[in-house]
């Protein structure tokens, strides 16, 4: 999902009263008092996490976690639960190995979705199985950075690295009598200059508050804990000195760059260009990491921002390339195929309107952008508009309201980029095979990808939305591009087709000045005199995972430049310009 229909919920922003007094009788603190980087963070939840417990005594099935208990449904192998109140549920199945599951945490007060994590709960004793639930994050945190002019005046930007909600609030000054600080900004470039928000200042605890995005943030000095995660490295890092990355337990062989033909000092003059960014503005270029693996081997993993290899990451748009691998291991197990029609996979033979265009789409339509429904997320008019579905309440089942959009043309004339249509695959993934999405994918990618660790965002009806938004490790989904770039294959087990992975990465179509596969972009890239083919899965943010079968390379950087122009910084210039000429 886009940044705007994630942080839509909140609204728009409020002033906080000030003081009745009005300004203070003592004289204005110096600039001291204000100019630095300041910090706000804000954490809504989930508070149910940690061990779960599902227990059998006497033929009667139980769950607990964190002191809250609910009894556990049982249908041949699968269990589910719902805890009282809304607070969580789960789903799982009942397996030789334990009892292998999701747990599905409340819709997040910043992502406004609900999510889906995989458990394993381990059996104990006979009887008794336990796991841990480790659910998303649901977390603010906005930087803000105040400097003094020459005239006086005070220049400031908001950062804010789970949203880039800065990026809208688009704060440009600050002023401060000493009792309250007050935030202005502008809304587009034109507008007047306009309050974002407005809060005391408390000066014996040197803080001060603001009302931001539905709640209110209060500001304190940064630490240096926060000066490592609001510059890429820290205030004053350390020299870049390159090291191999960490071997493992995901599959990821590792070298060092000199053993794959690649030259350690210019990366490593790469990777110090990137530790040297200037952090000045709220469009200043937001890597949250750079990975490269050659010839299979993971050479280069480096993360900023206080990111590190453990920590989930918003795939954007770029988790439609999963929605593609996920339709081939289903393909490759005979549920479904590239000519599989849509409407009368759905059960919608009987929508009103069904005529023979309608008829003949099919699920490569699907993959392909090239539906002829009336959808397109570039529109804000368009009815099939991502964010138009998302926020629309009157029908809360998203397949459903895909298929009474209105055909435009032909399917397989055009291909118009739409979140709606890889979302409609889920549906006829579904009904194909008789699984819940999240279940089917941890057996057809999770499992064969050793991927332990990851979240997926739920539609209304309570189904994996596959147009987007999940989260993974930064290795864990650059194994996807080692995928495409071997064949369908990771370590010798084959997650889809040897003809689906040449199909996913060739250009069926063009869409957007590149092309398109199914679900992946293709393009090409200057070489020593030469063009090289690449594919690439890109989401908002700057989230691409890029393969180049001729070198056979592996690029992956990670984001936080959500609806933003710098997130293209990566895939236009500093993979041309500072990894390609690396590469021998």
């Amino acid at each position: 999902m886009r940044l705007l229909k994630r942080i839509a919920f909140l609204g728009l922003p409020a002033v906080l009263a000030m003081n009745a007094s009005g300004l203070p009788a003592n004289p204005v603190p110096g600039e001291s008092d204000l100019v630095g980087l300041w910090r706000a963070k804000q954490r809504f939840g989930p508070e149910l996490r940690g061990a779960l417990t599902i227990e059998r005594k006497e033929g009667v099935w139980s769950a607990e976690i964190a002191g809250r208990t609910a009894p556990v449904r049982m249908e041949g192998e699968r269990l589910s639960f719902e805890l009282p109140g809304g607070e969580g549920s789960f789903k799982g199945r009942l397996r030789k190995a334990g009892i292998v599951g999701h747990w599905i945490q409340p819709r997040t007060a910043t992502g406004g979705s609900a999510y889906a994590s995989p458990v394993l709960l381990e059996s104990q004793r006979s009887g008794l199985w336990r796991g841990v639930v480790t659910p998303l994050e649901d977390e603010m945190t906005f930087y803000l950075p105040i400097r003094a002019n020459a005239d006086g005046t005070f220049s400031a930007f908001l950062r804010n690295p789970e949203r880039n909600a800065g990026r809208f609030l688009n704060v440009e000054h600050v002023v401060f009598d000493g009792r309250s600080v007050k935030l202005l900004g502008r809304r587009s470039k034109d507008a007047p200059e306009t309050t974002v928000a407005e809060g005391p200042y408390d000066r014996e605890n040197k803080k001060f508050s603001a009302f931001l995005r539905g709640a209110t943030y209060d500001f304190t000095r940064a630490s240096a804990a926060d000066e490592a995660r609001f510059f890429p490295r820290g205030k004053a890092p350390a020299p870049y000195a390159y090291r191999r990355p960490s071997a493992e337990d995901d599959g990821w062989p590792v070298a060092t760059l000199e053993d794959v033909g690649i030259s350690r000092s210019a990366i490593a003059r790469f990777v110090q260009k990137l530790i040297d960014t200037p952090i000045d503005s709220v469009h200043s270029s937001d890597i949250h990491g750079v990975l490269i693996a050659r010839h299979g081997k993971l050479v280069l993993e480096e993360y900023f921002h206080g990111f590190h290899r453990e920590q989930l990451h918003d795939l954007r748009s770029a988790a439609k390339s999963l929605t593609s691998a996920l339709t081939g291991g289903a393909a490759m197990h005979g549920w479904i195929r590239p000519s599989t029609p849509v409407y009368e996979t759905m059960g919608a033979t009987a929508l009103a309107n069904l005529d023979a265009r309608r008829r003949s789409v099919t699920v490569e339509n699907l993959l392909t952008m090239s539906s002829g429904l009336n959808c397109d997320d570039s529109d804000p008019d368009s009815p099939g508009n991502e964010d138009t579905m998302q926020e629309q309440t009157a029908q809360p089942d998203w397949y459903r309201y895909t298929l009474e959009l209105a055909m435009v043309r032909a399917a397989g004339e055009k291909a118009v980029y739409c979140s709606c249509n890889p979302n409609l695959i889920g549906g006829v993934l579904g009904r194909a095979t008789g699984r819940w999405l999240p279940e089917l994918f941890e057996d057809l990618i999770a499992q064969p990808l050793r991927i332990r660790s990851y979240v997926m965002n739920l539609t209304p009806t309570g189904d994996a939305y596959m147009g987007g938004g999940m989260q993974l490790r930064p290795r864990d989904f650059m194994k996807l591009g080692q995928v495409m770039l071997d064949g369908g294959t990771w370590k010798n087990h084959r997650v889809v087709s040897g003809d689906w992975a040449r199909k996913s990465v060739s250009p069926l179509y063009e869409l957007g000045g590149l092309h398109y596969g199914y679900l992946w972009w293709v393009t090409e890239y200057p070489y020593k005199d030469q063009k090289v083919r690449a594919f690439f899965a890109g989401g908002n943010g700057g989230q691409i995972v890029l393969g180049i079968p001729e070198l056979d390379l592996v690029i992956a950087f990670y984001g936080g430049n959500y609806s933003d122009p710098a997130a293209l910084v990566p895939q236009r210039v500093l993979i041309p310009e500072l990894i390609l000429p690396a590469v021998n």
